[in-house]
């Protein structure tokens, strides 16, 4: 979506900030990641203020996530690794580890091997050899010069990728971060992200949310900015987090919420009955008001009828 007005830029569907305050905000957003990656650039293409680098999103997801089998472009080669899915940060702690279980099961079976040939070889002796019996023979794979394969598992930041099925869960909190710019909105960021992992889910399972301390959490329109509304909450990933969740396992929580929300359960309860006590009140004024009109309006239909019939 181009953004509109030279003197603005936009940060939703008709919404806009100036540039000068932006500008500021992006100042202070770049001295606080200064001489890091996240440190964002920004030009003017014929008066439009455009910013782009990375955005930090993390991950809330709750339910597995699907990747393609295979890459659409390259059907003929074989499904990439996970590690060649971040073209950035992410997946620093996908490692390939061969489990001393498996180990012990190659060896194990590797012995059994051995064992069988040398059981083989001692009845070799003392009975005649048929072509049904070398048929029933168990072959080594080490002798037809078959390299075992050991079975490997892949860490994705803490939770295991299963290649079988092509299904992953990211660790709660973990984060990644994608290459964007000020001018796309929430539904393009979210496929910039989903496309760099190959995640097969649709995206209109996901939505972004904006994750306060304070326990405010607000969903981003399909027509916001993501980048523009970053740099306008400031840099701060301990004051809040952009996160990437299921659309319908998250609640919002606003502000006048939020401000509940730290306290103790005793004092959380005592709001609750102070609610209801004034919930009764609003409602028996409300009841007492439409009782009176309801009375008025009898009474003056009396007066009519009693009018007509003299």
């Amino acid at each position: 979506m181009d953004c509109e007005d030279s003197d603005k830029v936009q940060i939703g569907e008709n919404k806009f900030v100036n540039k000068s305050v932006l500008l500021s905000h992006l100042n202070t957003y770049n001295l606080y990641y200064k001489g890091e990656a996240l440190q964002l650039r920004h030009r003017e293409e014929e008066g439009e203020l455009i910013i782009e680098g990375l955005l930090n999103v993390f991950w809330g997801v709750r339910r597995p996530i699907r990747l393609q089998m295979q890459d659409e472009k390259e059907a003929d080669r074989p499904r990439p690794s996970l590690t060649s899915l971040s073209a950035e940060t992410d997946i620093n702690t996908l490692n390939e580890v061969t489990t001393a279980e498996d180990q012990s099961k190659d060896l194990s079976e590797e012995k059994d091997d051995e064992d069988e040939e040398q059981q083989d070889s001692t009845h070799s002796n003392r009975l005649p050899r048929t072509r049904s019996d070398v048929g029933g023979r168990r072959i080594s794979g080490r002798r037809l010069g078959i390299r075992r394969v050991r079975r490997h598992r892949c860490s994705f930041n803490g939770h295991f990728y299963n290649h079988r099925t092509a299904v992953f869960t990211p660790a709660f909190g973990s984060v990644t971060n994608v290459r964007v710019n000020s001018c796309m909105n929430t539904a393009q960021v979210m496929r910039v992200l989903l496309n760099k992992f190959k995640i097969e889910n649709s995206p209109d399972e996901f939505s972004l949310y904006t994750v306060h301390t304070s326990g405010e959490r607000r969903q981003l329109k399909p027509n916001d900015h993501p980048l523009v509304l970053r740099v306008l909450q400031g840099p701060c990933e301990q004051v809040s987090k952009m996160f990437l969740m299921e659309a319908d396992q998250v609640e919002e929580v606003t502000s006048d919420v939020a401000q509940y929300i730290k306290f103790e359960l005793p004092v959380l309860q005592s709001f609750i009955a102070k609610l209801q006590e004034e919930e009764e009140r609003e409602m028996q004024k409300l009841m007492k008001r439409y009782a009176d009109m309801r009375r008025i309006i009898k009474k003056y239909m009396r007066s009519i009828a009693d009018s007509t019939t003299r």
